[in-house]
């Protein structure tokens, strides 16, 4: 199996963990966070959902792996079916399909990185120093805008903190497999810390005041296409048949992230029947390396 195969194999299993460790979470909302074996299990499948995502970045480009995180919103499908024994809608089968023929589209025009995934340490405070600008930005905006407009803004700066959060962590992870340990660069690891507890922290402020649909949908396109975009300014991620293919992923982008906002709102929807807001984030919102 080729660079792209392992890279689409372990987004799918992160994928997969990030929606169990959801339930596990909704289980221990449930049961008002009481239960040192539901917390166990939310955190062993949280962290596991992240390591295969970062392990998936070294294999693929960042806009196919962030691209296939999007998945977690459709494996709520069987989720939704499964807890709250509710049929599968025919407009929650159209987005679904929506996402899944924009991936599709993604992964034939994608092209595997020929050489390392390397930054240099100018290029990384460079990188950190524009990205918590335009985080920090967005929240101070968002301060003063109403719950919609703000709901929206903190759910875009937590969507960019992820997706350059999955840059970095590319990065480092390329030190690492070309020079070792000490060829990591220690301001790029506590930058990918950084941004990743940022928007987590980001996402959580979103959900205050506005519901959940605009705030899910919004962190779900903006991660990828913030990472996809860095993918192709510091990596030269390119795809097939120059600039007729980038015209056709723009497409495909566009499809995919129609059937993402659809799939986000109706999780969005299920998860805010069933509980109180308080609970916690919706389950397919979780803390990510991207």
């Amino acid at each position: 199996m080729g660079s792209l195969g392992w890279a689409v194999a372990l987004s799918l299993l992160s994928a997969g963990a990030y929606a169990a460790a959801a339930v596990a979470q909704e289980r221990l909302a449930e049961h008002h966070h009481r239960g040192l074996s539901r917390w166990a299990a939310a955190l062993l499948l949280t962290g596991a959902g992240v390591i295969l995502h970062v392990i998936a970045l070294n294999f693929g480009t960042v806009a196919v792996v962030q691209a296939l995180g999007t998945l977690t919103l459709l494996f709520a499908l069987p989720i939704e079916v499964i807890r709250y024994h509710t049929p599968i809608s025919r407009a929650a089968w159209l987005d679904a399909g929506l996402t899944v023929a924009g991936l599709a589209m993604i992964l034939s025009l994608s092209v595997e990185s020929e050489g390392a995934a390397l930054l240099a340490e100018q290029t990384v405070q460079w990188l950190a120093t524009i990205t918590a600008g335009a985080v920090l930005l967005g929240a101070a905006v968002a301060w003063r805008a109403g719950p919609s407009a703000r709901a929206m803004l903190l759910a875009a700066a937590a969507g960019a903190a992820f997706g350059i959060a999955s840059v970095l962590s590319k990065a480092v992870l390329a030190s690492f497999t070309t020079g070792g340990v000490g060829a990591v660069s220690r301001f790029a690891l506590g930058m990918v810390a950084t941004f990743a507890i940022s928007g987590y922290l980001l996402g959580q402020l979103s959900y205050r005041g506005a519901g959940l649909a605009t705030p899910l949908a919004t962190v779900s396109v903006t991660n990828p296409l913030v990472a996809a975009l860095a993918g192709v300014v510091l990596f030269d991620e390119r795809v097939r048949f120059g600039a007729a293919g980038l015209v056709a992923v723009g497409v495909a982008a566009v499809i995919m992230s129609w059937g993402v906002v659809g799939l986000a709102r109706r999780t969005a929807g299920t998860g805010s029947g069933s509980r109180q807001p308080s609970d916690g984030p919706p389950r397919s919102q979780q803390p990510a390396a991207g």
